[in-house]
């Protein structure tokens, strides 16, 4: 479109307007860029389900993410999450380089190789799920579809919550073979409580990436109605006392969520390693609404 605008400017003696280049809006504050990037390395997990629902092309990314919709055929492997590798980055010269989440760290080593962008998703995860949605369409020139892929986000929240009214407090908690901890509004899985709009059944957590430390007697005193469940151990394919096995307790399951059936272990992989990636955001919220509909 830009070289059709041009050329029928010049065929007609015009003036050429100064067509702006687009704006990357980053977690690090906004990036300029010089066009469209043409070869995309994603090191971010949450960035290539989006893009690859977008149907945007990527050039390279990590060579293990552990979720079973990711398209990897064609696309170079760059290292992995916690090390790219820098001399196959360099090799192809790409125009823009996405880190995010686990490879933020990265950032700096990246952006010695080609420009970087940091593109984390924070706590607030629908909100900056839809603003990364938003930004890529406008830059990839995908904004119908980022505003359909947004559109669709917004009718699974309001069925959620539909789905969630009146059905009281909810504890959201991680295992991690025999360890248990929890999360409240504000800490890393806390955005559920915003999703469902579902009070917390217990207040005052500790806000902390890796959550607040709890035992079964912690969750037989809160003793809350709905319980959702991520196994770290499934989602990263490590082998372990499983979150089922380290939740068969006396105490736990003399609670009103076990004796109800209201335990639910959420989609483990796209909650733990593609969190804020569009198409892990609608398996999540497909799951927590089927559940909660029952």
């Amino acid at each position: 479109m830009r070289r059709f605008v041009t050329a029928a400017a010049m065929a007609a003696g015009l003036a050429l307007p100064a067509l702006a280049e687009p704006t990357l809006e980053t977690a690090r504050g906004p990036l300029e860029l010089d066009g469209a990037p043409q070869k995309l390395i994603v090191m971010d997990v949450a960035a290539v389900d989006t893009l690859q629902a977008m149907d945007v092309a990527i050039t390279g990314m990590p060579d293990k993410i552990n979720l079973s919709y990711v398209k990897t055929d064609g696309i170079t492997p760059v290292g992995t999450l916690f090390e790219p590798n820098l001399e196959t980055i360099a090799g192809i010269a790409p125009d823009l380089i996405i880190v995010g989440g686990r490879s933020a760290a990265k950032f700096d080593a990246v952006g010695q190789v080609g420009k970087a962008a940091d593109m984390t998703i924070g706590p607030d995860l629908i909100t900056e799920a839809k603003a990364r949605i938003t930004t890529y369409g406008t830059v990839f020139d995908k904004a119908d579809k980022a505003a359909e892929m947004n559109a669709t986000l917004d009718d699974k929240l309001a069925k959620l919550r539909a789905a969630a009214e009146g059905k009281g407090a909810l504890l959201v908690m991680l295992t991690n073979g025999p360890k248990m901890s929890a999360y409240g509004k504000g800490s890393r899985f806390g955005w559920i409580h915003d999703a469902t709009q579902m009070p917390e059944a217990a207040t005052g957590l500790e806000v902390s990436g890796h959550g607040a430390a709890i035992s079964p007697e912690f969750i037989a005193e809160t003793n809350p109605d709905w319980i959702f469940v991520l196994d770290r151990g499934q989602a990263v394919a490590q082998d372990g006392q499983s979150a089922a096995e380290t939740l068969a307790t006396p105490l736990i399951e003399g609670t009103d969520a076990f004796k109800n059936q209201r335990i639910v272990y959420l989609p483990a992989s796209e909650m733990y390693l593609g969190g804020g990636g569009y198409q892990a955001l609608n398996k999540m919220l497909d799951t927590m609404t089927e559940a909660l509909s029952k």
